[in-house]
């Protein structure tokens, strides 16, 4: 499994197509959020040349992937879900904004991959991809079940900020730190799943065992 970026201006029109209906299928068809969709795709306004995506992709199949935008660009935190929070302090630094996180949990299971913890792996990318582009950490705003599972990776994650969505369900804005010390906890959490971590380095390379 390979998680790697790409840029919005360079994504192919078979992965714009199978990413944006990927999106629908979850935050649409299964989540049910109040998204934007035309021809059976999930796209808005921060899907634009300064959006990077972070794809996850297991025999050429794409199973889960990420958004991100520098936070001084126009992002999802400041633009559509500031209305959810009586207040959004944005803190002083050099950080970046994740969104649309999600793992397909379908291609997953059919692709007998559901033992491994999909999720932790694309915690850890976004991490490394915030560590060699210098970000000082990742602000992101998450659903309630969301936060439950970024706990459990162990990832000291602050919450700065509660509110709740437009189905009235719980919210957080988490700032996610990006130091040396999160990277090993992520590391090794995936490691207890005999996940074998190529090496540290961007973009990142994972061999998927059946030793458990």
């Amino acid at each position: 499994m390979e998680i790697f970026d790409v840029n919005y201006n360079k994504l192919s029109d078979k992965r714009s197509m199978e990413l944006f209906s990927l999106r629908k299928s979850v935050f649409k068809d299964r989540l049910d959020w109040a998204v934007n969709c035309f021809n059976g795709m999930e796209f808005d306004e921060y899907d634009h040349t300064n959006t990077t995506y972070l794809l996850g992709v297991y025999d050429n199949t794409v199973i889960c992937s990420l958004l991100l935008i520098n936070i001084k660009n126009p992002n999802m935190i400041t633009g559509t879900f500031y209305r959810y929070f009586n207040q959004i302090n944005i803190p002083e630094g050099n950080y970046i904004e994740s969104s649309r996180f999600f793992v397909d949990k379908e291609r997953v299971q059919n692709m007998s991959c559901s033992q491994y913890p999909v999720s932790t792996m694309l915690f850890l990318a976004a991490l490394n991809y915030s560590r060699k582009f210098d970000y000082e950490g990742i602000l992101t705003i998450v659903s309630h079940a969301m936060f439950i599972i970024m706990k459990r990776s162990g990832w000291h994650l602050t919450v700065l900020e509660k509110g709740l969505s437009e189905k009235n369900e719980k919210v957080y804005l988490l700032r996610l730190p990006v130091d040396t010390e999160n990277q090993n906890i992520l590391i090794n959490y995936i490691n207890r799943k005999k996940i074998l971590l190529k090496n540290k380095d961007w973009p990142l390379s994972f061999t998927l065992t059946d030793s458990f």
